[in-house]
């Protein structure tokens, strides 16, 4: 990271932006094009869960290149000021890579699905084995994260 004062080092700090977070973009390589798509997610301390069709897009690439990239963030505030190269932005964001693997075992997708539904409810969810074997899941096992702040 190019400004050290702004890197968030504490884990601690970096789970709670990504606690608060609602979206995930996840980053790919299509061929030798970048594609990235916001997705709902969960995450278990270790690991970013996602789920999706069986087919489309993301599942093809991911197919053929299963390393990623991931971003959260958390606008704060915008920082006015009279001149335009002035304004700022504060902001908290975490930025990380890792390699995507898919999901067939019913008990570590039920698993997955419970992680990403927690990351937007308290409640806990049953999973009907007629959806699960209808729907991808996708674990990220995470090999390098970091988070930075301004403001």
């Amino acid at each position: 990271m190019r400004r050290k004062e702004k890197e968030i080092k504490e884990t601690i700090i970096i789970e709670e932006i990504i606690k608060q977070a609602k979206v995930c973009r996840l980053a790919m390589v299509d061929q030798d094009k970048p594609y990235v798509v916001p997705l709902s997610f969960g995450y278990d301390g270790f690991h970013l869960y996602f789920h999706s069709a069986l087919e489309g897009r993301k599942m093809d690439v991911l197919a053929k290149n299963p390393n990623v990239c991931f971003e959260f963030d958390e606008v704060i505030k915008i920082m006015k000021n009279k001149e335009a190269c002035e304004w700022g932005m504060a902001f908290k964001s975490v930025i990380g890579e890792g390699r995507a693997v898919m999901l067939d075992d019913l008990a570590e997708k039920t698993h997955a699905l419970g992680v990403i539904m927690a990351q937007y409810s308290k409640r806990v969810f049953e999973f009907p084995k007629e959806s699960m074997e209808k729907t991808a899941v996708i674990k990220v096992i995470i090999t390098s994260i970091t988070g930075k702040q301004a403001g």
